[in-house]
């Protein structure tokens, strides 16, 4: 064998083998077992070795064979992420989180986006389970917890992300969005907001139903009647869905002086709805939305909002998840709950 790791001469039809553990491991003067651990265990390497190891691995275009070691192990070096909305720049910060931390840990992502649809859920952690990933985090499109019990069955961890767990035996990591609702109306009261409307997204979502309960124990702390509360509600959850919030608000008799937006994608359309129509933020009318994503501050007017860990949670998650994975005879089941913040800026009086 030549000192590059490649044999001498081409096998037959000129298609050189590809480099082995064991080429590797002479490259890099360790053992063949210090790769598998780089490879399989990255976390259990000593830095220095690591840093020889992976160099080796680049120099001599080393590639596991995947599917021999999936077949071994009975399971893959990946995890699945099923998200709500991609689009929703709330999920792509949180996805941001959970591939960083599983490429620290030598994992890939697999993505699936539900775009809110139970079937296409379904049929997300069916290829999941197809391709026999180590665990699936999960923001779920409904409260039904058959499909995720299928995957414990077939022994796929799974760990619900920005949903809490209904049970002890569940990892999850949620934000607290009673919390958050009650955070947003009790900005808008503190404002001098008489009438306040809530834009929401389907009603079938937890978030937008802890959301609202949040707004309507705000009010009910002011002494005022949570019944006063005014609904809209979305189909969807995007800019679009809220600029057609703001037409239906503009139709009515009489215009609600502030608004609370179940997501900043919403109140972002509502705010361009209001402005086309010449009305005045805030004004005439006050504007909060939730996630604070990055373009709520850069928005022609800047939209306050309340704030998610949204890279926290991803990362938290997947902590969860390889623990679980990784370590499931000493693993405890945790389930965490952040807190939100609120961001003031220029929508709100």
């Amino acid at each position: 064998m030549s000192t590059d790791g490649w044999d001498e001469a081409p096998a037959p039809g000129g298609i050189r083998p590809s480099p082995s553990i064991k080429d590797v491991a002479a490259l890099a003067g360790v053992s063949p077992g210090t790769v598998s651990n780089v490879l399989n265990r990255p976390e259990k390497v000593a830095g220095a070795t690591r840093d020889r190891v992976e160099s080796a691995i680049r120099e001599l275009g080393f590639v596991r064979h995947g599917s021999a070691s999936t077949l071994r192990a009975g399971h893959s070096r990946t995890i699945g992420l099923s998200v709500i909305d991609i689009g929703n720049p709330f999920f792509t910060d949180v996805a941001a989180g959970v591939e960083d931390l599983a490429s620290e840990r030598g994992y890939a992502v697999i993505l699936g986006n539900s775009s809110g649809s139970r079937i296409k859920e379904e049929r997300n952690l069916l290829v999941f389970a197809e391709q026999r990933v180590r665990g699936v985090l999960i923001t779920p499109s409904d409260q039904d917890p058959v499909r995720l019990d299928r995957l414990r069955e077939r022994g796929i961890s799974v760990v619900l992300v920005d949903h809490p767990a209904e049970r002890p035996d569940q990892c999850a990591v949620a934000v607290n969005d009673v919390t958050g609702g009650a955070m947003a109306v009790e900005h808008l009261l503190a404002g001098g907001a008489d009438r306040i409307a809530y834009v929401t997204g389907p009603a079938a979502m937890r978030q937008c139903q802890d959301r609202r309960r949040g707004a309507e124990r705000a009010l009910t702390a002011a002494g005022r009647d949570p019944r006063d509360l005014r609904e809209v509600a979305m189909p969807a959850m995007t800019a679009a869905a809220g600029q057609q919030a703001a037409e239906k608000l503009l139709a009515q008799d009489v215009l609600p002086d502030a608004l609370f937006c179940a997501n900043d994608l919403l109140a972002l359309g509502v705010l361009r709805g209001l402005l086309q129509a010449g009305v005045r933020v805030p004004e005439d009318v006050s504007l909060i939305g939730y996630d604070d994503i990055d373009f709520a501050s850069a928005s022609t007017v800047s939209l306050s909002s309340v704030r998610q860990p949204t890279y926290q949670l991803g990362r938290a998650a997947t902590e969860l998840l390889l623990d679980e994975c990784d370590n499931p005879d000493t693993h405890a089941h945790q389930q965490i709950m952040f807190q939100p913040d609120l961001v003031v800026r220029e929508s709100t009086r």
